[in-house]
């Protein structure tokens, strides 16, 4: 089996790694960088932890700090505009997966062609030209886009979050810093924790997974899966969140090499039309979509059980499944996920929305990489189902 492989250059990671920020950019022949982040990391004061190690190293960064939390064609488009008329040779996400993910499409919106709309990259389209290098400061433990060849946009005209996937997504490097998400408020830390659980557990059952993307997804899965409810719990507890951070790269580097899957594809349209924020809206579907797989990946959800540890590695693939979404449906509970209908979306919103956004998660081609693959009316069922009172 040939195995092709995509991981940054370069990735440093550790309490205070920041601090060699400037060190990372000269390794890498860089000193003119334009820093893509959100207006939070600059009145919050985080953003000065990584201009400090590049100004005391005479590097002067430029700031676009216009990106919004579902990034958007109109915000990337302002954001080619500054990096165009600037005199820059890289770009820094600095930030949760929307600053990361704005630098991303940014970089391959510049290489095109003036006039190009960031649509014309979406999937299947591979977009593997960048016109800069980016390198990918995460602040949360999540969205592991520091490490993978992705990045998603919402086209405001068509209200539809577009995958965006290729060579010109993946970081040059990444430096990797948990001392960032000790501030982290609780509701964060579970939407992004329940983030990266559901990128690995979906890059292991998907159909394109292969053996190195599991092995970095059975490495996240024993990070992540003990250490969630600890740092809700406590978000002091150093290694706890050092234990999370690690596991969300490396589930951004398993799906990066194998794929998400439905809850992926359901889990789009619903940010884009109702503004969920990605890592609840994942959590919302995921015990309802991990059960329509499991007759089709029932040895594969039973063992992601058995490495998460709600199951016992001597028993059997039926308990451990059910185990797995007794636990999923566990720590939404614990972790105070609302349902949509909690989230205050009207139930004749969403359902008047239904086939609308059951197409939209087919075309983005992640529920054809599920272990059950499903039809238009199943998708819709399933949005039903997760709907709540």
């Amino acid at each position: 089996m040939v195995v092709q492989l995509v991981a940054p250059r370069l990735m440093l990671m550790g309490g205070g790694s920041v601090g060699k920020l400037a060190e990372v950019l000269a390794q890498l022949g860089l000193s003119r960088p334009l820093v893509v982040t959100d207006p939070f990391m600059v009145s919050s004061g985080l953003l000065d932890r990584a201009l400090a190690p590049l100004r005391a190293a005479g590097i002067e960064a430029a700031v676009f700090s216009d990106t919004v939390p579902d990034p958007t064609d109109t915000v990337i488009e302002a954001g080619v505009a500054v990096l165009k008329a600037g005199n820059f040779d890289c770009l820094i996400g600095f930030g949760g997966g929307s600053p990361m993910d704005t630098a991303k499409a940014m970089t391959i919106l510049a290489a095109a062609p003036a006039g190009t709309h960031i649509r014309a990259f979406k999937v299947p389209a591979a977009a593997n030209l960048a016109a800069l290098p980016v390198i990918c400061v995460p602040t949360t433990a999540g969205t592991g886009s520091e490490a993978t060849r992705f990045t998603v946009i919402t086209d405001t005209e068509r209200d539809e979050k577009m995958l965006i996937a290729g060579l010109g997504a993946l970081p040059l490097a990444a430096v990797v810093d948990h001392e960032f998400t000790f501030g982290l408020p609780a509701r964060i830390t579970a939407d992004t924790g329940i983030d990266s659980l559901t990128h690995a557990l979906e890059a292991f059952v998907s159909k394109r997974a292969n053996p190195v993307a599991d092995d970095y997804a059975r490495s996240a899965m024993r990070l992540i899966a003990p250490n969630l409810r600890r740092v809700w719990a406590d978000p002091k507890d150093a290694a706890a969140r050092e234990a999370m951070m690690r596991g969300a790269t490396l589930a951004g580097l398993a799906f990066s090499n194998s794929s998400v899957a439905l809850v992926h594809g359901m889990s789009r349209p619903v940010g884009a039309h109702f503004h969920v924020p990605h890592g609840m809206s994942n959590a919302m579907l995921l015990p309802a979509v991990t059960a329509f797989g499991l007759d089709a990946g029932r040895a594969r959800y039973a063992e992601a059980a058995r490495v998460m540890g709600v199951a016992r590695e001597d028993e059997g693939d039926q308990s451990a499944c059910a185990k797995l979404v007794e636990e999923l449906r566990a720590l939404n509970r614990d972790l105070q996920v609302p349902t949509p209908a909690g989230y205050g979306i009207a139930a004749d919103a969403w359902n008047g929305l239904l086939p609308t956004m059951a197409a939209q998660a087919l075309a983005s081609g992640s529920p054809a990489n599920n272990p059950r693959v499903p039809t238009a009316d199943e998708i819709v069922a399933l949005y039903r189902e997760s709907y709540g009172g």
